[in-house]
């Protein structure tokens, strides 16, 4: 697959981990493998998930993912997954999401879920059909505030995190 995207800036930032609840993923990528939380995390309560990422000894990522209550978001990949979850999705930063859009287009890559609603963090997610089953999001980060506060992970855990719905992970 050719994801040369002339001379645009593409890293590698996390791997994304959905279950059907957060807490029983802690004990394998925190406790385990020793992931500790960057800080931050919450809802997206339009799409219906919670997230929160870890850290590791080198700097890499994993992001973990559950449906809020009531969400639909994540019913196909459970299907998938026999409902345990699993892999979601690989994360790239791209410097210019605009262009990274038009230069896979114009190559014929099918994209969806076009995302450039919040200046923090605009995204566009490859079809896994053209990534051998992987869904893979190219977001373009923007700046964030010092000041913003960054929620703990019993805060994320209990709902009051990011746009927390101030309802507690199951």
């Amino acid at each position: 697959m050719d994801l040369e995207l002339d001379g645009l800036e593409v890293t590698f930032d996390h791997t994304a981990v959905a279950a059907p609840r957060i807490r029983d993923l802690l004990p394998i990528y925190r406790d385990l493998l020793g992931g500790r939380h960057l800080g931050g995390g919450g809802d997206n309560r339009v799409a219906g998930y919670r997230t929160l990422q870890l850290s590791y000894a080198n700097g890499s990522k994993v992001e973990l993912m559950e449906p809020l209550a009531g969400s639909t978001f994540f019913d196909s990949f459970f299907e998938l997954t026999r409902g345990r979850g699993g892999v979601h999705h690989l994360n790239f930063h791209v410097n210019d999401l605009t262009a990274a859009v038009a230069r896979l287009t114009a190559r014929g890559y099918r994209l969806h879920g076009l995302d450039r609603s919040d200046q923090r963090w605009q995204e566009v997610f490859l079809h896994p059909k053209e990534a051998y089953g992987v869904l893979i999001q190219l977001a373009q980060p923007g700046a964030w505030d010092v000041a913003d506060r960054r929620p703990t992970l019993e805060d994320v855990l209990a709902g009051r995190g990011g746009n927390g719905n101030g309802v507690p992970s199951p």
